[in-house]
């Protein structure tokens, strides 16, 4: 019974040992992690890689917000499309800006600036979608709406975010690496906007003049060799028509398309159709074939309207039906 309780302890106190070492060696583990993350050699690593990369966004960043000032102050003397163009190759950057700031995150550095850095970018993100949207409004050039706010409110979003940043940009001037991170400027957010926008919607190439027209008449069976705006058809039963509307400026444009056709006292055949044309862009159309008689003559007009004083374009012409042959005898 003695040998029993004699066993009894020592495996008792082998079991502390081991518990013991175990707390130990974790501890001493944790220890020699931390001093490894703490030590000089790595932070100065991770602070220049940090900087390299965070100056870099912000010298994209800084390099927009010039382009943009540039174009609202010197663009009035470009056409709408190039105007759009050049607004919209500034907007295609904006997404990059989010990813390469989400991947400056991590590794966690001193006085959490990575955090500060992605913070701040999707602050500048939102404030220029918002810009760039009202310079597209003001000028009525096709734009996906933006829900992000007033632009007013965009320009001080950018004056914050530019303040918060160029406070956190010192956070790593003691840290090892002794690396110093770019300022950024926000002169967007100093414009005179309304002045600008009003400016820029005075200019003789930058204001719109909605235009619509008939591009193309498409008549089947071909009529004969005849007169301009006359259509001399063979004896048919059927007129089918393919009509092409166009948009003659850069702007979203709904239209209304018809085709009537009016042969003396009879009630007019009539087909329309409703359409939104893009920025010069255009659409073809076939109405319900028409039936006409031989011997006919009526009267064939195409037109389109565009909404919102889109203007209007006619085409009429003068149907003549050849009659039908005389039966062979």
């Amino acid at each position: 019974m003695a040998r029993s309780r004699a066993r009894r302890r020592r495996y008792s106190v082998l079991l502390v040992v081991a518990v013991v070492l175990t707390v130990l060696v974790l501890g001493f583990a944790e220890d020699v992690s931390r001093a490894a993350h703490q030590a000089v050699g790595p932070r100065r690593s991770e602070n220049r890689s940090f900087a390299q990369l965070a100056n870099g966004l912000v010298s994209q960043e800084n390099q927009v917000d010039a382009r943009f000032v540039y174009l609202v102050t010197h663009g009035g003397s470009l056409s709408r499309p190039v105007f759009a163009g050049r607004l919209t190759q500034l907007a295609n950057q904006l997404p990059q800006w989010s990813t390469e700031a989400q991947l400056l995150r991590r590794p966690i550095l001193a006085h959490h600036v990575n955090r500060t850095i992605a913070q701040v970018t999707e602050s500048l993100v939102d404030g220029y979608t918002t810009l760039f949207a009202a310079v597209a409004h003001a000028l009525t050039l096709p734009w996906p709406p933006s829900t992000t706010g007033s632009a007013s409110a965009a320009q001080g979003s950018l004056r914050a975010a530019a303040s918060q940043w160029n406070v956190a940009r010192w956070s790593l001037i003691h840290e090892p690496g002794t690396v110093t991170l770019d300022a950024l400027d926000t002169a967007s957010a100093r414009l005179s906007l309304s002045a600008t926008l009003a400016a820029l919607a005075s200019s003789p190439t930058l204001v719109l003049r909605r235009a619509v027209s008939v591009a193309a008449l498409q008549v089947v069976p071909a009529p004969l060799p005849s007169t301009v705006g006359r259509l001399l058809l063979p004896s048919t039963g059927d007129l089918r028509l393919g009509v092409v509307a166009r948009n003659e400026a850069y702007v979203v444009q709904p239209c209304v398309l018809s085709v009537s056709l009016a042969a003396g006292a009879a009630p007019a055949q009539r087909e329309a159709t409703r359409l939104t044309l893009g920025p010069l862009g255009s659409y073809a159309w076939v109405p319900t074939p028409l039936r006409v008689h031989a011997g006919e003559h009526a009267t064939l007009t195409v037109r389109v309207s565009g909404a919102d004083g889109g203007g209007t374009a006619t085409r009429t012409y003068a149907v003549v039906v050849a009659p039908a042959a005389a039966p062979a005898g």
